[in-house]
């Protein structure tokens, strides 16, 4: 097997077999050839990154040969040409990591091939020879991600022939020079740092003195043990980096076990850290789903190399020992998860080139925080746009609609302001068997649009798959403090332009140096910044509850203003009022209790879960007259910071509720996660949320659980009852949106699809899905989740059949629905037959039939025809888990090989169902061509051959009998 062939076949050279099956035919040879020869396959169909890059040995090869190293014999020479070096480097007179001056061909900034003088190596030369000439000159450390990248180019810009061609040689060069270089290690090349000692006694006194803490009685025993574990967390990041630097420093980056590291060869940090640093900290030995701390807090401060303890090495073998339990157990789930999203997704293939659907999918960049996740660019190359997009400062057309969107059309509109595309997707897909070529846009695989018959749903089923045993098994625990502070706490804008508020409401506030400004204090502010001449929005942004805004609305702002700015470590309530505070059901270690901090002294009041539900902590503002102006309900740990009988003024700070932001989260992640979304079940504690727009009241509270009332303007009341334990995230008098949560959780699916609607939810699933990926540092294009989630979408429950042949509640496919309502569209229902003999009451006839009718029933002057006109079905979209959406399946033929054979198969000899063998399970059942790729059923009807053939065809088909004709 061809050494780059092996990451797409997972396999490696202990022993692994292969089992071919042998295409006989001309045409099954061709055909094969055409599918699977290696050198058209270079691409990966997840994501359209090459696939075929070389990996650990020829990648420390090229690596080792590209590297620069000061002082080399012969550093500094300059040639007159590429030749000219290598023969220098036969003749020894110049080392391979020498840097010298070559001239060379390389690339302009137009891309046109020129001859120029580089800075460069000996190595780089010899790598250069086997480049293709449209790539210019590589000059670069080549290492797996830049190899990732530079194979990528040379597609795009050489074609596949020469891509092949140029794998083969860096293949053969990268095995070599890692022979040439002889790259072992060495257990002196194993380095560990002087600094050890010192960081290690630091963690032990920081550690002491949260015991002392905790001993005193100042935190609780989870925040001790919160942080404790991230004291050793620090210490062993401060380990490794000083660890990575002394590494990289040691013979002059030449160190045998940096370089298989830095070259992404073999190794990782984590496993040199585990070498030469310290082992860190060991998950502890748990039932599954048992809480809590998940982690031994004293961590294995040895390494490898000094050796463990006998109790350390005992703590490392449960860890390593469940690695391997958990990665048996995890290769059965994933598959069974592959199963499950093929037979959902078996029968979507690409029938036709255009559905003609006018909706799309609006795309916008993912941002998390400040960090962008996923570009503009990355999520609109490669599909169709639905408009026509114009730049909008120069006006001119970057794409029509109905065209694919290139990379240079990509690249103009990701920096161009352009903020939001609506893009062609397979969840707005209307045509009715599979999906249309327009909708799904470029095949991954070939970097070109898709063509008829691609078996697109059986891809995605793959690609989302595949990764599946990469993922993690268990919920994972996030050390706290460290990874998130740096949440964002102002909007600054990106663009000059004119300022628009929404849904203002604030209070004005001059602080003690004098400066004026507003303290925002409606919730739902959405701010927007438009260009004063095109009137284009160029920026959106919501300004949250409690911020200061240094603007007004239709103020023009520059670029780099700072707009509004807040507490990113609090949510605060703020005093809409001036006046005097009193506080009800406040009372000590009942709705409160008093926290000192030690090292300031100030004491704190946090209000806490009362035992006794009837008590509810509000406060109350006060005017002169003691009249109750504003009443705030205090959430649950809420830091109170004025006293009863304070007084406040209007935009003060009530109470600060600290964002839980240093709180250590177990996320549920990985493929449970993964399975929770594809199967939409309901997360186990669920958020509530708002159904209509409308502004918060609170009511009594029932049972443990606070009333929540909303109010709309169109007087519509809605009532929620909240559990008391959960934090409530409105205030009494704020304005809310449908699908706003009212108190913290995880939204579910069907919340969303409820609420927001049926696009809401598809993107809901999709975005999250994805991030589950990512966090593991999978791409995955995000048409395969796109066809998984359209699956999942198919049906419809009917509320009302009108006068189809449905009935109420029951589950059909959305086209049915849709077909069904054309087909009696325009028609009408008798009511009174009068005296035709031809209808009767209740049949649908046409307004033509039922115009002759009448006229002849005028004629002979008896009773006319009564009729209505015929009223369609309404439906509404609902969402399917992938295995029940695959066994309600219109085949029962594929529903049946999937799960609950004999439900299946009994329900469908009951209903008189008839299988269309339109899908592929169903087709490989009854042993036909499966209806994707050469094997459309529009192939069938062509002949290759001569006129000849195709006559004598013709005249043997008379004589056959053809069951299309015969009705």
């Amino acid at each position: 097997l061809h050494p780059l062939a092996c990451t797409a076949f997972n396999a490696d050279f202990d022993g692994d077999q292969m089992a071919v099956h042998l295409p006989l035919g001309n045409e099954a040879v061709l055909e094969a050839q055409m599918l699977m020869l290696a050198s058209h396959n270079i691409l990966n169909p997840a994501n359209g990154a090459p696939i075929t890059v070389p990996s650990q040995d020829m990648v420390l090869g090229l690596y080792y040969i590209t590297k620069i190293r000061p002082e080399a014999q012969g550093e500094g020479l300059i040639f007159y040409g590429p030749e000219e070096a290598i023969i220098a480097y036969n003749e020894k007179k110049v080392d391979v990591h020498a840097l010298i001056k070559v001239y060379v061909r390389d690339l302009d900034e137009n891309g046109e091939t020129v001859q120029k003088l580089t800075e460069t190596t000996v190595g780089r030369v010899i790598v250069n020879q086997f480049t293709p000439a449209e790539v210019g000159f590589i000059n670069e450390v080549l290492s797996k991600k830049s190899l990732r990248d530079i194979i990528g180019r040379v597609i795009k810009l050489a074609g596949v022939a020469k891509t092949a061609q140029f794998l083969d040689d860096i293949k053969n060069l990268g095995y070599q020079t890692a022979f040439r270089g002889g790259l072992s290690f060495n257990l002196e090349d194993v380095i560990i740092p002087e600094e050890k000692e010192k960081l290690v006694q630091q963690g032990y006194d920081e550690v002491e003195q949260i015991l002392n803490n905790y001993n005193m009685g100042f935190i609780t025993y989870n925040e001790r043990y919160n942080q404790i574990i991230d004291i050793w967390t620090h210490v062993n990041s401060k380990l490794s980096n000083i660890l990575m630097k002394q590494l990289s420093e040691d013979n002059k980056g030449f160190n045998s076990v940096f370089m298989m590291l830095d070259s992404g060869a073999r190794g990782s940090k984590e496993q040199i850290r585990q070498l030469s640093g310290m082992r860190g900290l060991m998950a502890k030995p748990q039932k599954s789903g048992a809480e809590g701390a998940q982690i031994i807090e004293n961590p294995i401060l040895a390494n490898f190399k000094e050796g463990l303890s006998v109790l350390e090495y005992f703590i490392s073998t449960h860890g390593a020992r469940k690695g391997l339990a958990d990665t048996a157990l995890k290769t059965a789930d994933a598959g069974y998860l592959t199963r499950r999203l093929v037979d959902v997704s078996h029968d979507v293939i690409i029938n036709e080139e255009d559905c003609g659907t006018l909706r799309g999918l609006i795309a916008t960049e993912l941002k998390n925080n400040e960090e962008t996740v996923a570009s503009l660019y990355e999520r609109i190359l490669g599909r169709v746009s639905v408009h026509d997009i114009q730049h909008p400062l120069t006006g001119e057309v970057l794409v029509k609609s109905g065209e694919e969107i290139t990379e240079d059309v990509a690249a103009a509109i990701q920096v161009s302001p352009i903020e939001r595309v609506e893009i062609r997707s397979v969840l707005t897909c209307e045509s009715h068997k599979g999906v249309c070529a327009k909708c799904y846009g470029r095949n991954l695989a070939t970097n070109k649009m898709v063509q008829r018959g691609e078996a697109v749903g059986v891809i995605a089923a793959q690609s989302i798959g595949e990764p599946g045993t990469q993922l993690t098994l268990r919920t994972f625990h996030v050390g706290g403090i460290a990874s998130n502070i740096a949440a964002e706490n102002s909007i600054t804008t990106k663009y000059d332009g004119i300022l628009e508020i929404d849904d203002l409401r604030t209070v004005d506030v001059t602080d003690d140096s004098g400066a004026k400004y507003q303290v925002v204090v409606s919730r739902l502010v959405e701010l927007r910044i438009v260009d004063p001449t095109t009137k284009i929005v160029l920026l959106t942004h919501n300004i949250p509850y409690g911020s200061k805004l240094f603007f007004k609305a239709g103020d023009s702002v520059k670029k780099g203003n700072v707009i509004c700015e807040w507490d990113p470590f609090n949510a605060v309530i703020i005093s809409e009022a001036s006046g005097r505070i009193e506080f009800e059901n406040v009372i000590e270690n009942v709705t409160y209790k008093v926290e000192s901090d030690e090292q300031t002294g100030l004491k704190e009041k946090i209000i806490i879960e009362s035992r006794d539900k009837t008590k509810a902590p509000e406060a109350h503002i006060l005017d002169n007259e003691g009249n109750r102006i504003k009443t705030y309900s205090l959430p649950l740990g809420a830091h109170v910071i004025k006293d009863d009988k304070d007084t406040i003024t209007a935009g003060e700070v009530l109470v600060k509720i600290p964002r839980a932001v240093g709180k250590a989260g177990d996320i549920t992640g990985g493929l449970p996660r993964v399975t929770e979304l594809f199967e939409a079940r309901n997360p186990s504690n669920p958020a509530v949320v708002s159904e209509i727009d409308g502004e918060v009241s609170f009511g009594k509270i029932k049972r443990g659980n606070r009333e929540i009332i909303v109010t709309s303007k169109t007087d519509e009341v809605k009532k929620y009852l909240v559990p008391l334990s959960k934090q409530i995230l409105v205030q009494e008098n704020d304005f809310v949106r449908a699908g706003m949560p009212l108190s913290d959780g995880a939204t579910t699916p069907s919340d969303i699809l409820a609420i927001k609607g049926p696009t809401a939810v598809q993107e809901y699933i999709v975005n999250e899905v994805q991030d589950v990926y990512r966090l593991q540092g999978v791409k995955i294009n995000d048409k395969h989740f796109e066809v998984i989630v359209r699956q999942m979408m198919r049906k419809v429950e009917i509320v009302d059949p009108g006068d189809t042949r449905f009935l109420e509640q029951q589950i059909v496919d959305k086209h049915d629905v849709m077909d069904e309502n054309d087909r009696i569209w325009g028609k009408k229902v008798v009511v009174d037959a009068g005296d035709s003999t031809v209808f009767e009451a209740g049949q649908i006839v046409t307004a033509r039939k039922l115009r002759d009718e009448n006229s002849l029933l005028k004629r002979k002057d008896l009773r006319l025809v009564e009729v209505r006109d015929a009223i369609p079905a309404t439906a509404n979209q609902i969402l399917q888990g992938i295995t029940r959406a695959a066994l309600q399946t219109q085949s029962f033929m594929s529903a049946a090989s999937f799960q609950e054979t004999t439900k299946v198969l009994n329900e469908a000899a009951i209903n008189g169902k008839v299988d269309r063998l339109e899908g592929m399970k169903e087709n490989v059942i009854c042993g036909h061509l499966i209806p994707a790729g050469t094997g459309l059923r529009d192939y069938e009807k062509l002949i290759v051959g001569t006129k000849e053939d195709f006559e004598k065809i013709a005249s043997n088909r008379k004589t056959v009998v053809d069951f299309d004709q015969i009705d």
